[in-house]
């Protein structure tokens, strides 16, 4: 009997959705050649909905994934917006760490996942090598599960 999530949950992004987030970005980091990479992907409540380490990653990498994920679900926008922030709100961003207990970082590998009709489903966050090339895994894994992907920059 297949299982029913209780009347008025909305998990946003499916099991499904997030296995292949993480296979596809970590594909995409090893066809890259980047160093080890760590996936974590967050439900719309901000809740583990899957995480791989690789082998090698270093030990803070998890911590740091799920903080560029949860700062993004935290505040409502892509990573790269909240890095802009950061620069100019120095404070605010300070509380925000505390708020999350440190989970809000704000650097690019922070994305949202979003429908076709733009509704947030979640977040992954990436790390393991420059910012810009964790990023550039998390939009490459959300779009494989044919999600969108926003990153705080307008759509090109």
């Amino acid at each position: 009997m297949p299982h029913a999530a209780p009347a008025g949950f909305q998990h946003g992004v499916t099991l499904a959705a997030a296995r292949t987030i993480v296979d596809a970005t970590l594909s995409k980091g090893r066809e890259m050649g980047l160093a080890p990479l760590t996936v974590v992907v967050l439900d719309a409540a901000g809740q583990l909905k899957a995480a791989l380490r690789e082998d090698g990653a270093s030990l803070a990498r998890v911590d740091i994934a799920w903080g560029k994920a949860n700062g993004c679900l935290a505040m409502g926008f892509g990573a790269r917006e909240l890095a802009r922030r950061a620069q100019s709100m120095g404070p605010f961003m300070n509380a925000l760490s505390d708020l999350t207990g440190g989970r809000a970082v704000p650097v690019p590998g922070g994305v949202l996942v979003k429908d076709g009709a733009g509704a947030v489903l979640g977040a992954v966050g990436v790390s393991g090598d420059l910012s810009d090339k964790d990023e550039t895994c998390a939009v490459a894994g959300i779009r494989a599960a044919g999600l969108l992907a926003d990153t705080g920059d307008a759509p090109a």
